[in-house]
């Protein structure tokens, strides 16, 4: 991501864009139950709705996004909530390697970023039992909220493919889901869902 894209974000947030927003993910509350209480790493975290979120439930959560104002908002949240969490400014798209922090993570959150080329990155840091969650922008024609470039947007069964041609044999898809949402706070957004289960060696 180039320095004029992270000057766009930083912008959106000092505008107080997703302001209202502080409600974690459906599909992240949906399925959260199936991981272990551990160690969590929510990308491209944004205002860090979602790792406030896993952070009150007990997780020790390791958080990155390229804007240091969405993450600047993100400590103000968390330290109104009480909670903490590792915040981490980095250009997931120049270098993820570095940017990421080593796993094993119990659980690895990536909503609503498009960015099909660090999925690798993520299911190597994914432990064993460990969970991967992934929500993404997919492709409509209908009037949903989300990026207007089709860069951005997924093609129908991408995400699915392109997670099972990676994953391990041990791995397990437990969802897999596409189509229009209403979240909570009423806003229609066409998506595509993935949860992942890594089962351990031996089982």
């Amino acid at each position: 991501m180039s320095h004029a894209d992270r000057l766009k974000w930083d912008a959106k947030y000092q505008a107080g864009a997703y302001a209202g927003r502080d409600h974690p993910t459906q599909l992240l509350a949906d399925w959260v139950p199936q991981a272990n209480l551990g160690r969590a790493l929510d990308v491209a975290c944004g205002a860090g709705r979602n790792s406030v979120f896993l952070s009150t439930l007990g997780f020790e959560v390791d958080a990155v996004d390229i804007s240091a104002e969405g993450l600047e908002r993100a400590r103000e949240t968390a330290v109104a909530k009480g909670v903490h969490v590792r915040w981490i400014e980095g250009d997931l798209q120049e270098d993820p390697a570095a940017v990421l922090p080593p796993g094993p993570y119990d659980l690895i959150v990536m909503v609503r970023y498009v960015n099909p080329d660090l999925y690798p990155f993520l299911l190597e840091r994914l432990a064993a039992d460990g969970v991967f969650l992934c929500e993404e922008h997919l492709e409509s024609d209908d009037d949903v909220i989300g990026p207007r470039d089709p860069a951005y947007r997924l093609s129908h069964n991408e995400l699915l493919h392109s997670v099972t041609a990676i994953a391990r044999p041990s791995d397990r898809v437990l969802h897999y889901r596409e189509g229009r949402v209403t979240d909570a706070d009423g806003r229609q957004a066409a998506l595509a869902q993935l949860v992942l289960c890594r089962e351990p060696v031996g089982t």
